[in-house]
């Protein structure tokens, strides 16, 4: 007799199990007909996904997914609120009810499988549990046959997956019957229906990313990122997949203010009370434009000479943090073939990090490491904790690390990025530096799936195009699709902020205006001010005030304006404060926006300063036209905003 069904009586190989969201208007099933597991979601009554297949293609075994009976069904109801070390929201809420479905095989060798539902007010999630049993010990997991089966007609906003550059390409909008190669991640789709959904995933650990495409079905599937070996996974058991979500909700602004990804993750398990936000400058703008280089040389970047100027204009603007790329021994010729060679404890020879830290110290700031590891894994581990404990001795509290290239080298083979041997190499990076109180901003990294919240020392990430691209490779949509797309799924390093947008090496394609604009719309708890400092105390000293005000963290988020694509106006709260900030960019299309400032508070004048485009500003032809307004607001007021095309403005509402 097996293990489950000794303790439960065994139920017919057809059933249906309902769980409904708290507010009653979601509803996800389960079904189990003639033995096969599928699920189908609906809201307010309308069809978001037909029923879709569920189970997994395992080496040397059956597909584990048929021949299934239910043993038990177990449900409860969840509603609780926890505040975050840092994000978008403080204080969240996480209600949800849950039905657990304990699955048996009805012949031997009777595997056990469970699946784990969970309905929101703004979203579903599911996930494969399957536990330690006596037929089976490890598995390798060939492929997922999970299945999003929407309507093929539905319009949808992806990147596509398994490209050199990662993460790191334009939105485009596709039906979804088009999607017959693999996208990444959330991707978000328009139903026929009406709905909005961002599918997505969460709590990914020692397993590959998910992407999706269209298969031979007729629906979209999952297709999870392959090792080198050409399977999925091999696992130890008990174990659980990543949580598959989707986020639902009748307008696209609303997709930004769910906190679902995060709530499907685990709260800390140690104190993280050190853990902090950081605005910083870097020399890395001044060496994208020519003036300095990496690697060493005369024009070499990372010296002890430039990094005290840097500490001075940080110590002069109220910036607390200073990265310096380029420091270590690694950087010399091709250093993308090269990075096999990084040294993360050798420095150049003119650059002094005692000195430099020190001098750093006396005047309140701090640096941040930098190491690019080029992807050579088994390089960077082989010296990974030693590098951690050589910035501990320097005080090095934050490092942004890089993995550039199109794979990743391990166990000496090329694995994708976001295959399982990239998520473990982050993950072993990540729970290391929280294990020496180092704070990580992650560039070329695994998508973020939420564990921030489990380990908030992950303050930012990459993972798409950023101000990098700048000088023709992007366009003002870009970071109109950003906040419907990739920042759904946590915060992103943009590497915002900067003002000589008329650099003949490195043109950009914003208005100066718009560039502080990123610093609302585009979250992130470690915020990088990328220009080089001149133009911030020199150039545009009023147009940094508000870079230096503007808070890393948010007490919540409003969304007011926006249309995938097109735009996107959001109001935030600061943390633990009573002041706002609102952040708004548009397309290449200039337009004017009307803000209803009902969140604020009845009955208090508000000190504003508006940040905006002048009239005849153009991202092309007038980049560097604005106007600065004093105003003071109230509850209830209507405030009319001009955007310049490729364009934005930005709003701070001063609590008296």
């Amino acid at each position: 007799m097996s293990f489950w069904g000794g303790l439960f009586k065994k139920q017919k190989t057809d059933a249906i199990y309902e769980v409904k969201s708290p507010n009653g208007r979601i509803n996800l099933s389960f079904v189990l007909e003639h033995g096969r597991i599928f699920y189908e979601v609906e809201k307010d009554g309308k069809m978001i996904v037909r029923r879709s297949r569920l189970g997994m293609e395992l080496q040397d075994m059956h597909p584990l997914g048929e021949g299934l009976c239910v043993v038990r069904a177990y449900n409860r109801t969840t509603d609780q609120t926890w505040e975050a070390k840092w994000g978008e929201q403080r204080v969240i809420r996480d209600n949800y009810n849950e039905t657990v479905i304990y699955l048996e095989e009805v012949v031997k060798p009777a595997r056990l499988l469970t699946l784990r539902f969970r309905a929101y007010d703004d979203g579903i999630a599911f996930r494969y549990e399957i536990p330690a049993q006596p037929e089976m010990s490890q598995i390798t997991i060939l492929d997922e046959l999970t299945e999003f089966s929407f309507d093929t007609n539905c319009r949808s906003w992806s990147i596509p997956a398994f490209q050199p550059d990662r993460y790191e390409y334009d939105y485009h909008e596709h039906r979804v019957r088009d999607l017959k190669e693999s996208v990444h991640t959330p991707l978000t789709i328009l139903t026929t229906a009406g709905h909005y959904v961002a599918l997505h995933e969460a709590a990914l650990y020692n397993y590959g990313s998910m992407t999706v495409k269209l298969n031979k079905r007729g629906s979209l599937c999952s297709d999870i990122t392959p090792l080198s070996d050409g399977a999925r996974a091999h696992v130890s058991l008990p174990f659980s997949t990543p949580w598959r979500m989707m986020i639902i909700e009748n307008d696209a602004l609303d997709l930004t203010t769910s906190r679902l990804m995060l709530n499907l993750n685990e709260a800390p398990r140690e104190d993280f009370d050190w853990v902090e936000p950081i605005k910083f400058l870097g020399i890395w703008w001044a060496m994208y434009v020519g003036e300095w280089t990496w690697a060493p040389g005369d024009r070499h970047g990372a010296t002890t000479e430039h990094a005290k100027q840097y500490i001075d204009y940080c110590r002069d603007l109220g910036i607390k943090g200073l990265l310096i790329e380029g420091w270590n021994d690694g950087w010399e010729g091709d250093w993308l073939q090269n990075g096999v060679n990084n040294k993360f404890m050798v420095s150049t020879p003119d650059f002094n990090i005692q000195e430099i830290t020190d001098y750093g110290r006396e005047n309140g700031v701090e640096l941040i490491g930098h190491h690019e590891t080029v992807g050579f894994v088994d390089n960077y581990e082989s010296q990974l904790e030693d590098s951690y404990k050589y910035l501990n001795k320097y005080g090095v509290r934050y490092i942004k690390s890089g993995y550039a290239g199109s794979r990743m080298v391990i166990n000496g083979k090329r694995e994708f990025h976001h295959s399982q041997l990239g998520v473990l190499h982050y993950q072993r990076a990540l729970e290391l530096a929280a294990k020496y109180h180092i704070m990580l901003d992650v560039h070329e990294p695994i998508k973020s799936t939420g564990i921030e919240r489990t380990w908030p020392n992950l303050m930012t990430r990459e993972g798409a195009r950023g101000q990098e691209y700048e000088g023709g490779a992007l366009v003002p949509s870009h970071a109109c699709f950003l906040p419907y797309t990739r920042l759904l799924a946590g915060g992103m390093d943009y590497t915002s902020g900067i003002f000589d947008v008329c650099n003949y090496t490195k043109r950009m394609a914003t208005t100066i205006t718009r560039q502080i604009a990123y610093y609302v719309t585009i979250y992130s708890s470690m915020q990088m001010a990328a220009d080089r400092p001149q133009f911030y105390k020199d150039n545009y000293p009023d147009l940094f005030n508000f870079i230096r005000n503007v808070p890393l963290s948010w007490e919540k988020s409003v969304p007011l304006f926006g249309e995938i694509g097109k735009s996107f106006v959001v109001a935030r709260q600061a943390w633990k404060k009573k002041d706002w900030y609102v952040g708004g960019v548009t397309n290449e299309e200039g337009r004017r926006v009307e803000l209803y400032l009902d969140f604020l508070e009845e009955g208090v004048n508000y000190k504003a300063k508006l940040y905006r485009d002048a009239e005849d500003a153009h991202y092309r032809e007038n980049q560097l036209a604005y106007v600065i307004e004093d105003k003071i607001l109230r509850k209830g007021d209507r405030l009319e905003v001009y955007m310049a095309p490729g364009g934005g403005f930005a709003l701070e509402i001063l609590h008296p």
